[in-house]
């Protein structure tokens, strides 16, 4: 015999282990955190078998670099608010920072993972992605930037009769091997209304000064 209460109630528990796997399934929550590293996964990130395999528990990994310690602490703190039952752990490495959780719904909540590289395979958003990210695209520019990306000054020098004359100004690169990430980067700041081009063909460059005004409002440099 079917009983409602017993499933809305197994659908509670499975909404606490995952809630992509939740009767029915629901979204992650809270969507900006999940966003945001969503773009660093899509950047800096990887999901592997950890430990024995036929425990079915997977790792993600998202490198940090030590240059910036602020983003190891919004990386923890974003891993920490997607899994909450889960322990999030900092392994040191060569002038980065290894930021770990183990989980057996990795593959769920990211289903990018697939075998070999990100840019040798089909990188694409299922639809409940695209719903956050349609959303929250704001913290998903912030991850993606915040892995593969980087605000800097641009010196420029112009030859003048009197001599040279050097200014500068601030710019956003975003650098990924993948068309199918570098396509998702160019939507979402097509969404965000800032103008972007390829400066190279694996390059994203946000120079006008409206346009990295108004990146700077979601971005910011890294710290």
């Amino acid at each position: 015999m079917f009983d409602e209460a017993a499933q809305e109630r197994g659908g509670r528990r499975s909404a606490l282990a995952c809630p992509r796997c939740a009767i029915p399934p629901e979204l992650p929550e809270p969507q900006g955190q999940y966003a945001y590293l969503l773009g660093l996964y899509l950047g800096d990130g990887c999901i592997s078998v950890g430990g024995d395999p036929a425990k079915g528990v997977w790792v993600l990994r998202i490198f940090c670099a030590d240059a910036w310690p602020g983003l190891r602490v919004e990386c923890e703190a974003a891993m920490s608010a997607i899994r909450p039952a889960n322990k999030v752990s900092a392994r040191p490495g060569t002038g980065c920072t290894e930021i770990l959780c183990y989980s057996r719904h990795w593959p769920h909540l990211l289903p990018q993972h697939g075998p070999g590289k990100k840019h040798n395979r089909l990188i694409e958003l299922v639809p409940w992605q695209q719903d956050i990210v349609s959303r929250q695209a704001g913290a998903f520019a912030r991850g993606l930037f915040h892995s593969d990306g980087c605000r800097f000054w641009s010196r420029v020098r112009r030859p003048l009769a009197s001599g040279d004359r050097w200014y500068a100004y601030p710019r956003y690169m975003f650098t990924n091997e993948s068309a199918d990430i570098l396509g998702l980067c160019g939507q979402t700041l097509d969404q965000l209304g800032v103008d972007w081009r390829f400066s190279r063909r694996n390059t994203i460059s946000v120079a006008r000064r409206e346009a990295v005004r108004r990146l700077d409002e979601f971005v910011g440099p890294k710290y």
